[in-house]
């Protein structure tokens, strides 16, 4: 019997266990979702601090900007041939116009005829008077010589016979006017073999030379003009524009294609002068360009505008209770990118950037 009652009190007590586990688990599954909902209680709380706390971004807007090349004609007429399109790339020295000016042309012709005359002028001067027309002022001196001797001897004769009384005063005179007329054609006749021996005077060469000169000089000046009826890239660029077609006629000045030089690439910005006072020639910083698919450009300031300016658009989202002045930032990308054109917009987190 006392058998039996033992075990039915160890049944008892075996029966009793089962129902206490049961319930501290049904105790640990009601507090799971009080914990659950409390750590989400404090995601969110500690999520909202820092939103609320966290400084609010200044997304700073700049623009790709490249060097722009307005090439105008420096001489007119009317165009003969644009052997480029918009849009192609061509290297320095390309020919992009060709003008057309037969007036030129034909004035320069004329100006190769006068140099011509100049020098067979200076030619002439240079080899001196020739013997033949030394010859003959020597001849004439000899003969003037020679009508002196006889005037002179008429004198002597005309003079002792007036003084005899056997010639009249009146004779007298006459040979003596005679005698002085052939000595001043002596004097003539001699004056002139002695500048056909000695050839033309240095002021007279010099001239000559002077004369060559300046025909030269005014075929060069035609010839410079001749040179701008073509018109050539200064450097290795893209065509941007053409302000032309042909068969127009232009003046000197006016833009005949525009060009952009995609190896001078650089980002503008306009910053407020509150943010400029902590940048720097030097400083580098990333910006997205959304047109390249947000990619990021590491580029370098290089340039700030020494005056600022006030600006009608303003190029950051923030807004003062005043005016400030804007100064011009210049960026340029630290690698070459190639596909950067101008016209696109870079965009920088100013306070990240810091």
């Amino acid at each position: 019997m006392d058998d039996v009652s033992t075990s039915g009190k160890e049944s008892e007590g075996t029966f009793d266990a089962p129902g206490d586990g049961q319930k501290k688990s049904t105790s640990s599954t009601r507090r799971g979702p009080s914990i659950i909902v409390g750590v989400v209680a404090a995601v969110v709380v500690g999520l909202s601090v820092y939103y609320l706390l966290r400084p609010e971004p200044l997304l700073v807007q700049g623009e790709v900007d490249a060097t722009r090349l307005d090439i105008a004609a420096r001489v007119d007429g009317r165009v003969l041939e644009i052997p480029v399109e918009r849009g192609q790339n061509v290297p320095a020295k390309a020919v992009l116009v060709r003008i057309d000016n037969p007036e030129t042309v034909a004035k320069l012709e004329q100006m190769k005829a006068a140099k011509a005359v100049a020098e067979a002028q200076l030619a002439n001067v240079l080899i001196g008077t020739r013997v033949e027309t030394i010859a003959a002022r020597k001849a004439e001196m000899e003969r003037a010589q020679a009508a002196l001797v006889l005037a002179q001897k008429t004198f002597d004769r005309t003079h002792t016979l007036t003084e005899q009384g056997n010639a009249p005063q009146a004779r007298l005179d006459q040979v003596t006017d005679t005698l002085h007329e052939s000595e001043r054609a002596v004097d003539q006749a001699k004056s002139a073999y002695e500048q056909a021996v000695n050839g033309y005077t240095k002021e007279e060469r010099a001239i000559s030379r002077a004369n060559v000169e300046r025909a030269s000089a005014d075929i060069q000046s035609v010839q410079s003009i001749i040179d701008q009826l073509v018109v050539y890239a200064p450097v290795a660029s893209q065509i941007y524009q053409r302000n032309i077609e042909p068969g127009e006629y232009v003046s000197p000045g006016v833009p005949l294609v525009t060009l952009i030089d995609l190896g001078d690439v650089w980002i503008h910005f306009d910053l407020r002068e509150d943010l400029v006072k902590r940048l720097k020639v030097g400083d580098r910083f990333d910006v997205r360009i959304p047109a390249l698919d947000d990619r990021r450009v590491t580029v370098e300031v290089k340039l700030i505008a020494t005056k600022g300016e006030y600006a009608s658009w303003r190029a950051t989202r923030a807004s003062g209770d005043f005016d400030l002045r804007t100064f011009s930032i210049r960026a340029y990308p630290v690698q070459p990118v190639s596909e950067l054109r101008p016209g696109m917009s870079a965009y920088l987190d100013w306070r990240s950037r810091q």
